[in-house]
């Protein structure tokens, strides 16, 4: 009814399964941003934060940084710590986390096609060890 575009956030989307199934369906990105949930309490380490089972849901989930300053970290910090912390998290949730942040932005869809190409290509690369 909102025509929500994205959701700042939306760690807590698991509480509701009818709006996770929803969020996934329409692909509506969430703008994770691990590092300021743990200052604000959200979790209360990045070793238990719920971008696993968001990515795991299907969900557009995207790794940001949330007023760096304050919070700790640019957006190569919050991936950083957040897959230090979470050991679940591999290869295939990194790509998935970048081609989600190429879907969510607000490029043309030509350009997000080639870059989620181009992602998928040295991925491809990279599993077959050249």
């Amino acid at each position: 009814m909102l025509r929500v575009e994205r959701i700042d956030h939306g760690v807590r989307c698991v509480d509701d399964p009818a709006l996770v199934q929803r969020l996934a369906r329409e692909r509506v990105p969430l703008t994770v941003c691990p590092l300021s949930n743990v200052k604000l309490r959200v979790f209360p380490t990045l070793a238990q934060h719920n971008l696993p089972a968001l990515l795991d849901a299907g969900l557009c989930a995207t790794v940001n940084s949330d007023d760096p300053a304050y919070f700790g970290g640019y957006v190569a910090d919050n991936y950083v710590q957040t897959f230090a912390a979470l050991p679940q998290l591999g290869v295939r949730q990194a790509w998935q986390l970048a081609a989600n942040g190429f879907e969510a932005s607000f490029a043309p869809p030509a350009q997000k096609a080639a870059w989620v190409a181009r992602l998928s290509e040295a991925f491809e690369q990279a599993a077959a060890g050249r």
